[in-house]
């Protein structure tokens, strides 16, 4: 079992930026493959970007390629989302996820655990 806890979530203006993490406890944070998800009222939840194990690879929606980063510090156990120049379009429940196989996938059927949340405001 895996508990997350996601934070830094707020609201904020167009253009701004904000840092979101997710810290993880009960297991080996390192065995986990992490990801991020976004939810907006009348929508699904949709993939935002992933990490692999190591850091050494990422992945990224189209939507936010480039504005977002995504790192991960296995000592603290803990998964950051790096958000800049956003948009009122970007404003969501931001949840973090982890994954017990290897692979760097999208989808939310893919990962096993999944934090609370944190809302993500971004007025224009």
């Amino acid at each position: 079992q895996v508990t997350l806890v996601e934070s830094g979530g707020g609201l904020v203006q167009a253009g701004d930026s904000l840092r979101l993490s997710c810290a993880a406890s009960g297991r080996t944070f390192s065995n986990y493959v992490m990801g991020w998800f976004r939810q907006a009222p009348g929508k699904e939840r949709e993939f935002v970007t992933a990490i692999s194990r190591s850091a050494g690879n990422t992945y990224y929606a189209d939507s936010v390629e480039g504005r977002f980063t995504i790192s991960r510090d296995n000592a603290k156990n803990t998964v950051y989302l790096q958000m800049n120049s956003l948009k009122p379009e970007d404003t969501a429940v931001y949840y973090c996820a982890a994954r017990r196989l290897p692979t760097v996938v999208a989808g939310t059927k893919n990962y096993d655990y999944w934090g609370q949340g944190t809302q993500v405001t971004v007025s224009s």
